[in-house]
């Protein structure tokens, strides 16, 4: 029986407290990211394959269903605002569509070959990449779409939580994260999902970081679509000029657009203040 299907270690919920609950939830999702460091050389290995790839014009494709494609739309539709990467940068497609973002779509994940053709309409190319998602492991819309990408010489990884899975077979950079049986049997949207988030956090932030769109510890392309982001990068003026006069940062920051375009224009005009 797969890991992620095996019975909870937890029996009568049904019979316990709010406070057993959460307490019970609680325990369990303390192993996950101990489960996670163990899975870093795999994770590094991933990310190294992707950054000179994206260097080169390729792109990353999260693929997924259910849960997991979910999650690899919402890793992938916050690169753009955090980073200021283009939208096509990092693309989350998942069985079903857009639709089945909101509300399943019933065999969607059973069809092997719709996972490459979702891909196909973006015009894949060899420096692309393409990350399946499947806690289970053995998604046909998952595993179809890595064994047609590799086969055509895209660099592929995947995400999965059982070990000895089909998807981990088919890639060729498996992250496996065996987090165990769920708090509530079957339901890899808890601890498995965890997994799998935190993953997704560390192969688009670090790749993020490689590619240059940090600077020291701070978003420097950052798009400034409200109110808490101009305060924040304007803050960020302030301290990396040594300006004082938060006004006069802000005017900087919204007549340059980005944190790194006001920076990079004030020392190219004050060359003598860089600290």
């Amino acid at each position: 029986m797969k890991v992620t299907e095996q019975s909870s270690n937890y029996t009568n919920l049904d019979k316990m407290t709010t406070r057993e609950l959460l307490e019970g939830m609680n325990r369990e999702d303390r192993h996950v990211p101990e489960v996670v460091a163990g899975c870093i050389p795999q994770i590094e290995k991933l990310v190294e394959g992707i950054v000179p790839r994206v260097k080169r014009g390729g792109r990353v494709f999260y693929v997924g269903a259910g849960t997991s494609g979910r999650l690899g739309i919402l890793d992938a539709s916050e690169i753009p605002p955090t980073y200021g990467a283009p939208y096509d940068l990092f693309i989350g497609m998942m069985a079903g569509g857009d639709s089945a973002i909101r509300r399943a779509a019933e065999g969607a994940e059973d069809d092997k070959a719709q996972g490459w053709k979702d891909i196909e309409a973006f015009e894949p190319t060899t420096d692309d990449t393409v990350v399946g998602i499947a806690a289970s492991g053995t998604t046909p819309y998952v595993i179809g779409a890595i064994e047609e990408a590799r086969k055509r010489g895209l660099l592929t990884g995947c995400i999965t939580c059982n070990p000895d899975a089909p998807v981990a077979a088919a890639a060729e950079v498996p992250i496996v994260a065996v987090v165990g049986p769920e708090f509530v049997t079957g339901s890899t949207r808890m601890k498995s999902g965890t997994a799998q988030k935190l993953i997704l956090n560390m192969i688009s932030t670090s790749a993020m970081i490689r590619l240059g769109h940090v600077k020291g510890n701070k978003m420097v392309d950052m798009q400034l679509t409200n109110k808490k982001l101009v305060d924040r990068g304007t803050k960020m003026i302030m301290d990396e000029t040594g300006i004082e006069d938060y006004g006069e940062a802000k005017a900087m920051l919204l007549h340059y657009g980005s944190v790194r375009n006001a920076v990079d224009t004030y020392f190219a005009q004050n060359p003598d203040k860089r600290k």
